[in-house]
């Protein structure tokens, strides 16, 4: 499932194709799975609105769009008046591209715009969801959790604060901090240097803060090289992510830690498979 940096990237490079962009005519597919809001309605909602802004919230993207027949920047017009929402899912993908460029298998969205290119929702296990919202009967959509790229200290240590799951378990609860999934949890822990069984309301404030550190600085490392690319992931143009190459733990069970040469465990935590240094992390 693409997670925080995935997002992100996939977030800016839409942003970048479609803002300011009008909405011409709208196309769904007649699956019914990806749709959170019904695709009438969102086929109705959308035609005619311009792109504001695009941007991730979670490991959501969130399009936020003006009135219909206003500019497309937030400075005319009355600002957002509605969002489209997207959820990858496991294998979902949002790609900007020409309007005769072939339909991928298991496209389930295609927005026709004015300038005669497509943005197109495609997902062959159909767990990704759309939505869309209307602000003038709905409240703007929010991640359940914190941003971790923003949280502070304090609010951080507070998060964990006599929990007794494990901290793995607790990174990917997206009430707590949305956007952070399994690459990111493991290849974090370990530049820590906490076990991820250890439970969460035992780790000293000095540990919660070497790991808010390292999942802030793990997480923008992901985003400059654009994600990690380990199964079905691409950005908005189709092109792959390199963070894959900086691994340090995910998938590497039995490989040599690149810090200790000890090789790396895989086991399982809250049902997860997670991977650690049994040296490097305590």
């Amino acid at each position: 499932m693409p997670e925080l940096p995935e997002v992100e990237t996939i977030a800016r490079g839409v942003d970048e194709r479609v803002r300011g962009e009008r909405i011409v005519e709208v196309w769904f597919s007649g699956k019914r799975e990806p749709f959170k809001t019904p695709s009438a309605r969102q086929r109705e909602g959308l035609t005619g609105r311009a792109f504001l802004s695009v941007q991730r919230a979670g490991k959501h993207i969130v399009c936020e769009l003006g009135a219909r027949g206003a500019a497309g920047n937030a400075t005319e017009g009355r600002g957002t008046q509605a969002q489209w929402i997207v959820h990858l899912g496991m294998t979902g993908r949002l790609l900007a591209t020409a309007a005769e460029a072939p339909v991928e298998p298991h496209t389930h969205a295609r927005l026709s715009l004015a300038s005669g290119r497509e943005l197109r929702f495609v997902d062959p296990r159909r767990f990704g969801r759309l939505e869309f919202r209307d602000l003038a009967g709905s409240e703007q959509f929010e991640a359940p959790g914190a941003d971790p790229l923003k949280i502070g200290p304090d609010a951080f240590a507070a998060l964990f604060r006599g929990r007794r799951s494990p901290i793995k378990a607790a990174l990917l609860n997206q009430s707590l901090l949305a956007g952070v999934g399994n690459i990111y949890a493991d290849e974090s822990l370990f530049h820590a240097g906490i076990r991820p069984r250890r439970a969460a309301g035992r780790l000293t404030r000095a540990e919660l803060e070497r790991l808010r550190r390292s999942l802030r600085r793990v997480l923008t490392q992901a985003i400059r090289l654009g994600g990690s690319s380990v199964s079905d992931y691409v950005d908005a143009d189709g092109a792959r992510g390199f963070f894959q190459l900086e691994h340090c733990v995910y998938l590497r069970a039995g490989e040599p830690c690149r810090r200790c040469q000890t090789p790396v465990r895989r086991i399982l935590v809250a049902g997860r498979g997670t991977h650690f240094c049994p040296k490097c992390q305590r």
